[in-house]
């Protein structure tokens, strides 16, 4: 047990902390503070030293210098056995328990609007200082760095009569390490990214704030946990709000995820079905209804249980037809009030709202493997009609270009290799996740169920043989859009020739593993 005789309490957060001064004269302890903290103490008739009396150096340059002193840092750092001669030479006395919160850097820092001089201004030295001294001594001290924690310290100190237990101890000072590293990370992102460093750092810091437990992971066996940004970039899952339903599972975020970013690549209303990280189906039109009927019909069997994506308000005109099947998640920009009303007497759909359907391209795409990371930038090129080039003898019409710019954007998001059929802004038929590229093909057209005729089809990297073309006109596909790029284009473009079709190169991969 580590006895508490005396508290250093330096805190910008002031919650609770009044409360935790009176436990801690309860029990005979001696506080230290200093400034805004031990003015509020006193206000409230707690007996508290002044820091700049115990040490005998006043507070400087308006108060960037106050606790850095080797009779705090000596007090907190002395191991109470070996370094006993020292301290009372020195006139050091023990520090048992540290209770600090830090400027508030990262709600500073998050907004877009501060400057260098508010942040800097908000970078804590003395309170990690102290934090990470006492967690580094928690054989002897106690470090509290959260109001959250008051109550479990208070308890503790009424149970103990006055003393920590080294357990708590130990897992206190966790938490003050965790905070430090966090904290450190939050400023180096921020002047990364202020001074414009570009490129991939030597070391990458990473820092996300915990949102909640999962039941499990992605199967039964795994735990689980989701954590998000501290920033909001965009909308996103992990900033949407959620109106109904029971928490969501590690597979309904990973599936509302790509839904939602896929529905974000359209200005005009769309809708993306979305089953095992892969679209069943995707339409957009100049109604958000049509958008829903024409995505949800491409493949109604897949899209059994699925997650639903719009990018328009929810109306009670797309409540009634998602009332009546079975989905695991709607996920809207807003729900209408009376679509909320009837969705809601589902029990087990989750509605999530995500408010304005911003994107960016910044930030980085992180996957683990075993032992690292890789990470690599989010960006992608946009493309235009201008930016196709024509190699074979037949051009595309309008209508094949607006239907291979659509299908273009649905590939982006399905897993390689990937071919998507589309016809009408919408999808006909998806083929994902195969070994090879003809497969893909023939898996797009079977799900299409003969709605291919006439349609275009996108692949996400270049044919390798023209069997892909063969298998395509078998099921009446007029237009390719695919990147080029492979040893046998010309073989590819003969077969494309052979069968009237149309293609172009966007000299862009569209990989997605």
């Amino acid at each position: 047990m580590i006895k508490i005789k005396r508290a250093l309490l330096s805190v910008h957060e002031k919650e609770g902390i009044v409360r935790l001064a009176r436990v801690l004269e309860k029990h005979s302890i001696e506080i230290l503070s200093s400034g805004g903290t031990a003015k509020l103490l006193r206000d409230n008739k707690v007996k508290v030293q002044e820091i700049s009396d115990y040490t005998q150096s006043p507070e400087m340059m308006h108060g960037r210098v106050k606790t850095l002193h080797p009779r705090i840092f000596g007090g907190i750092l002395a191991r109470r056995d070996a370094d006993k001669g020292e301290m009372k030479k020195n006139g050091i006395l023990p520090i048992d328990l540290v209770v600090v919160n830090l400027y508030p850097f990262e709600q500073v820092s998050v907004n877009d609007k501060v400057t260098l001089q508010e942040a800097v201004d908000n970078i804590d030295i003395g309170g990690p200082s102290l934090i990470r001294a006492a967690a580094k001594n928690h054989e002897f001290v106690a470090v509290v760095v959260a109001p959250s924690d008051y109550e479990m310290l208070e308890k503790e100190l009424d149970e103990n009569k006055g003393s920590v237990g080294k357990e708590l101890s130990r897992n206190l000072a966790v938490r003050a390490f965790s905070l430090t590293a966090h904290y450190d990370a939050l400023i180096n992102e921020f002047f990364s990214q202020k001074f414009g460093i570009e490129g991939h750092p030597e070391i990458l810091n990473l820092t996300y704030s915990k949102m909640f437990d999962l039941r499990y992971g992605e199967n039964p066996h795994q735990t689980g946990a989701v954590y998000r940004e501290l920033k909001k970039r965009e909308s996103s899952v992990c900033f949407s709000k959620q109106l109904h339903g029971k928490q969501l599972s590690f597979n309904n975020i990973l599936d509302v995820n790509e839904a939602l970013e896929l529905v974000k690549e359209f200005e005009e209303p769309a809708v993306a079905v979305i089953k095992h990280t892969n679209p069943s189906g995707v339409a957009s039109s100049s109604s958000i209804k049509e958008a829903f009927e024409r995505a949800y019909g491409a493949d109604s069997l897949s899209a059994f249980g699925g997650i639903i994506a719009l990018n328009r308000p929810c109306t009670m005109e797309l409540a009634e037809p998602i009332s009546r099947i079975f989905v695991e998640v709607v996920i809207a920009p807003k729900f209408n009030n009376d679509a909320l009303k009837l969705l809601m007497e589902k029990k087990n759909i989750r509605l999530l709202e995500s408010g304005d359907m911003s994107k960016s391209d910044e930030g980085i795409d992180v996957r683990t493997v075993s032992g690292g990371l890789l990470v690599q930038s989010r960006n992608c090129p946009k493309i235009s009609p201008k930016d196709l080039k024509v190699v074979t003898r037949r051009k595309p019409s309008k209508e094949e270009i607006a239907d291979m710019l659509f299908s273009w954007k649905v590939n982006r998001h399905v897993k390689s290799n990937a071919i998507v059929l589309a016809k009408g802004n919408a999808t006909v038929g998806i083929g994902a996740g195969q070994m090879s590229r003809v497969d893909a093909v023939k898996i797009a057209r079977e799900k299409s169920k003969g709605k291919c005729n006439g349609s275009v089809m996108c692949s996400d990297a270049f044919f390798p043989f023209r069997d892909g073309i063969d298998e395509a006109a078998l099921g009446g596909v007029t237009a390719i859009i695919q990147p080029g790029g492979s040893i046998k284009d010309e073989e590819v473009i003969k077969a494309a020739d052979e069968h009237n079709m149309a293609m172009v190169f966007t000299g862009i991969r569209l990989f997605k593993h």
